[in-house]
């Protein structure tokens, strides 16, 4: 009797703290949001306020406006955008990572390895992609090999595509 007591009141002490915790919270303006970005090689933005974040991820490429729904995602190879408050864009190519889009308006991005486009070499991404290729043919018995290839594949067309921006 005891125990189911104890749950009970637990249950009540729980529930009020969870419905507090369900309700959408909102940042003191609206019309800002607050963007971190970050990688092993350094902090591009630090709470910087942005006007727009574009990302590509596994579920889809989107972009992140003020007051955007919360959101968790995979990060894919490909090209992060952000528009500056002065409306301005910078571009940076993400070979994967995460974005997680919270309620007080404040968006992160972390990257396994970022870099501005101004950084690629066109002729040298084109070099990696046909040796990626290769890898994948020249591994065919062996599938971790292989799929090991096929993702360096997939990072190396992200980065030709990229260069063409």
């Amino acid at each position: 009797m005891f125990a189911v007591k104890r749950s009970v009141n637990l249950a009540k002490a729980i529930v009020p703290v969870a419905r507090a915790a369900s309700r959408r919270g909102y940042a003191a303006d609206p019309n800002q949001m607050s963007f971190t970005f970050a990688a092993p090689n350094g902090v591009f933005y630090n709470a910087a306020s942005v006007r727009q974040v574009d990302v590509p991820s596994f579920s889809g490429s989107f972009g992140i406006l003020p007051n955007h729904v919360p959101t968790l995602a995979v990060l894919k190879p490909g090209v992060v955008t952000v528009v500056e408050d002065d409306g301005s864009s910078k571009k940076f190519f993400v070979s994967s990572g995460s974005v997680s889009v919270n309620v007080d308006n404040s968006v992160q991005v972390l990257a396994e390895e970022a870099v501005t486009l101004d950084q690629l070499d066109a002729g040298a991404c084109r070099e990696t992609l046909q040796w990626a290729q290769g890898q994948v043919v020249s591994c065919a018995g062996n599938e971790e090999a292989k799929a090991e290839a096929e993702i360096a594949v997939e990072v190396a067309e992200a980065l030709v595509k990229a260069c063409s921006e």
